[in-house]
């Protein structure tokens, strides 16, 4: 950006959380002093009063703080006071959202009913029909003049009413007249927010709470961190509604959440979570939870300086430029090392987990997309031959006696050992990151700096790092770790995202090394998926798939996995799955294909943006997708391993 903006938290090196305004959502306070409030919304139809009742409960008992129906007509809207009656009378006083794209008068029924209505400003009373248009100022400004009068009655209504409002900007859903000045931007979802705030403040309206998500994690961090510098910039403390959306479903869906989530939490941004999963809505509620636990009562170092300023652009990805050694820097993709050395004898079965399958009959190895670049075996020799493209650490002693002849090989030592290393050798060092001396790296520009840290907060530690290597221009490739002493694999999951998430988007780390108390299996997964949820290095197949919800046209879980059972071999390729047109082309803006509902039993296949075939029957549609990604050439057939 030219803007100079201010800081878009309190401090880049010290976590503390960004001092919001309260907003009571009924009988919940949202910002301020109250704790990040967990929520989700339902999948069932609105006008079914019973299953969307029952659903609500199940959510409400697993935890979630406030329930989310859409309303889609104003039948919709209306039958909401049936809902939140039958609710009332079972008992439940949970606050109620309704969720309004197209249709303003069903959001002025709703704003007399629920506690809280949930605009998008892409869809509500603006035009989006993907349309490259040139607006003149003066046809930006009468547009604007439009939409004020659309909204400014629901704004006068919610304050009579004492109805909260979300302003929630989804990045696939930008009007043309947005797309036109900013294009597809972090800017232009946070001017697309900041115009129907302006409505909201010209009125003397306060009770809001904003949101910019997008299933992009890139796209969904930089557009909140504009979005909390333009409120700075102007004054403005609202409440923060954190989600990825189309997040997907099982450990991508939640590594995926944690890495966007994660990365604003770590910085002390957000009030209120949703977890979007291709799941039932009160699976979400957990993992929401237990992301947020990690940031309660942790165990953080407090680093003697802050800052606010930063030798980077935090709105936009820009990988730092280290040294090439070997696989490890900026020519490469981050690698992924695998930790055995724990293992008492390490055997050819132990690679099996980190993605390199042994077949004993036919002496060969297999590799998966998934298969770790480094093993690191600590002081255990090796009594086979690892496959070629795997390279091998080992401690100090190890590497002397053994290895220090033989190519593939590498020590990695403490800080203590390093006089034993020569200028130009390539070699591995752990270096504790509450430790910010870095200049002695510059005599050694082939070691490879592995940052460790044992405390909570390694994004800022880490982060601190990165701004001594700018200062003094050491270009050390560098290796982010996280250790998770938990047993649970889906905490384990979710904190080791949130702890390297906001470096690799931030463009820092050339590498990921995770331990923990689970199996090889999903360290490495989880390794991988970091990787692929920041966008820095694809090993899959990606899926943008809506959590569901009332207006969904067919079964999104179910669809979802025929859909990955027959296309997860296709590295590299996105393809959106989407229940209903409202998340249709514009929210899976960032696939390469994409699968829609359009009515009952009926589905749109779409090239990117672009429809390409219509109302197709729901028991030929999957096939029909695999059809159009073979016409386009993205199509290989699975690999069969021997």
């Amino acid at each position: 950006m030219s803007e100079k903006m201010p800081p878009y938290c309190n401090d880049y090196l010290n976590r503390s959380r960004f001092a919001t305004r309260e907003v009571k959502i009924g009988n919940v306070g949202f910002g301020g002093s109250n704790p990040i409030r967990i929520q989700s919304m339902t999948t069932t139809d609105t006008m079914d009063t019973e299953a969307s009742v029952e659903q609500s409960i199940r959510m409400i008992d697993a935890g979630c703080e406030l329930v989310r129906l859409t309303a889609p007509s104003k039948k919709d809207a209306e039958n909401l006071l049936n809902i939140k009656e039958a609710l009332v009378a079972r008992g439940y006083e949970t606050p109620l959202v309704a969720d309004i794209h197209f249709t303003p008068n069903a959001a002025e029924i709703a704003a007399k009913i629920v506690e809280k209505v949930r605009v998008n400003p892409g869809n509500y009373a603006d035009k989006k029909r993907f349309e490259e248009i040139d607006y003149t100022a003066e046809s930006y400004q009468a547009e604007l003049d439009r939409i004020e009068a659309k909204f400014t009655p629901l704004v006068l209504l919610c304050k009579e009413e004492g109805t909260a409002m979300r302003i929630g900007t989804n990045h696939g859903s930008l009007s043309d007249r947005i797309l036109s000045r900013y294009g597809d931007t972090p800017e232009g979802m946070v001017q697309s927010a900041m115009e129907f705030l302006n409505i909201c403040r010209k009125n003397d309206f306060h009770d809001i709470v904003l949101s910019m998500k997008a299933s992009n994690t890139l796209v969904m961090v930089q557009a909140y961190r504009l979005l909390m510098a333009t409120m700075a910039k102007h004054d403005m403390n609202y409440p923060i509604h954190l989600g990825v959306t189309e997040a997907g479903d099982g450990e991508d869906g939640r590594i995926k959440s944690a890495v966007g989530i994660g990365a604003l939490l770590e910085d002390g941004i957000g009030d209120t979570v949703r977890v979007s999963l291709t799941e039932a809505p009160e699976a979400e509620i957990p993992v929401a939870q237990k992301l947020v636990n990690k940031f309660r009562n942790a165990n953080n170092f407090v680093l003697d300086v802050g800052t606010t300023n930063l030798p980077y652009d935090p709105y936009a990805y820009h990988r730092y430029e280290s040294n090439n050694v070997g696989k490890v820097g900026f020519g490469n993709v981050p690698v992924v090392i695998a930790d055995v050395s724990e293992i008492d004898e390490v055997k050819p079965s132990h690679l099996f987990g980190y993605g390199y399958m042994y077949s004993v009959p036919l002496d060969k190895w297999n590799l998966s997309d998934s298969a770790a670049d480094f093993v690191y075996i600590g002081n255990k020799a090796l009594n086979f031959e690892v496959p070629g493209t795997l390279q091998v650490l080992c401690d100090y002693d190890l590497w002397l006696s053994t290895y220090s002849e033989r190519d593939g090989f590498y020590p990695i030592i403490d800080a203590s050992d390093l006089e034993k290393m020569e200028a130009d050798q390539v070699f591995f060092l752990r270096h504790d990151a509450i430790n910010s001396e870095v200049n002695f790296l510059n005599k050694h520009p082939n070691c490879v700096v592995v940052l460790e840290s044992e405390y909570a907060n390694k994004a800022q530690l880490y982060r601190n790092i990165y701004l001594k290597f700018a200062e003094n221009n050491i270009k050390n490739p560098i290796i982010l770790t996280s250790r998770q002493e938990t047993e649970d694999v889906e905490t384990f999951q979710l904190w080791t995202s949130s702890d390297l998430g906001v470096n690799l988007i931030d463009g820092f780390g050339d590498g990921v090394w995770l331990k923990g108390n689970v199996s090889s299996q999903i360290i490495n997964a989880t390794s991988f998926g970091v990787l692929q949820a920041t966008r820095t290095r694809i090993s899959k197949t990606e899926y943008i798939s809506c959590p569901s919800c009332g207006r969904t046209l067919f079964d999104l879980q179910e669809t979802t996995a025929k859909i990955r059972a027959k296309t997860s071999h296709l590295k590299g390729v996105k393809i959106g799955i989407m229940g209903c047109i409202v998340n249709g082309p514009g929210e899976m803006a960032d696939a390469d294909y994409g699968y829609v509902g359009t009515g009952p039993g009926k589905i749109h296949l779409y090239k990117e943006k672009e429809v390409v075939r219509k109302n197709i029957p729901e028991d030929e549609a999957v096939d029909a997708l695999i059809d159009l990604i073979r016409e386009h050439g993205d199509w290989t057939e699975p690999v069969v391993q021997n």
